[in-house]
Parts: C-alpha cells; structure tokens; sequence
C-alpha cells in the first residue's frame, strides 16, 4: 500500500511538472505595444521596489501589465526583469522573477 501511494505521489508530481513545462507560449514575432507615459507613485515604504511593464500569458496570448511597487519577497532579493528568449520553436517571454 505504501509503494502504491509513493507511485502515485510521484505520477502527480510528474505530470505537474510536465504541464508547466508545456504552458509556455510560443511566438513567431514578438507583439507589438504602445508607448505609454505613467507617472509613478510614491513608494508604499522604502523598502518596496518598483517592478516594470511586463508581458503576462493569458489565454494564449500575451498582456501587457503595467508596473506597480512591491515588497521584496526577503531580505537581499534582487528583482530580475522580464525578458524574450529565443528558442528554436520561435519566441518565449520569460517573466520576471526575484533572485
């Protein structure tokens, strides 16, 4: 019984993984977006950082969001921005992450 559910266990883990690996979306030409002009607020505290304009994946297509301030998510985490990667396939957004 033990086995079977340490199997079991391992097959959700797997095909979990294996879903996230295949959401990405893949372009052939990047999308194309509008400049526009924002003024930014005031930082909530000091220790908030301002996290850029960046593309989200939503139902297929990709969004642009507009920046917005956050709190680190520890102390000494340095926020990565978003970026285009080149993959054979055509073109993924990588969206940005904290490091």
């Amino acid at each position: 019984m033990k086995r079977t559910l340490k199997f079991l266990a391992l097959l959700m883990v797997m095909s979990f993984a294996a879903s996230n690996a295949f959401a990405q979306i893949v372009v052939k030409v990047r999308p194309v977006r509008s400049v526009v002009v924002v003024k930014r607020s005031p930082a909530p505290s000091p220790r908030h950082v301002w996290v850029d304009e960046d593309w989200i994946a939503k139902r297929g297509n990709y969004t642009w969001h507009g920046g917005y301030w956050v709190a680190p998510p520890r102390q000494g985490a340095v926020y990565i921005p978003g970026h285009w990667k080149e993959t054979r396939r055509g073109v993924i957004w990588v969206r940005g992450h904290w490091r």
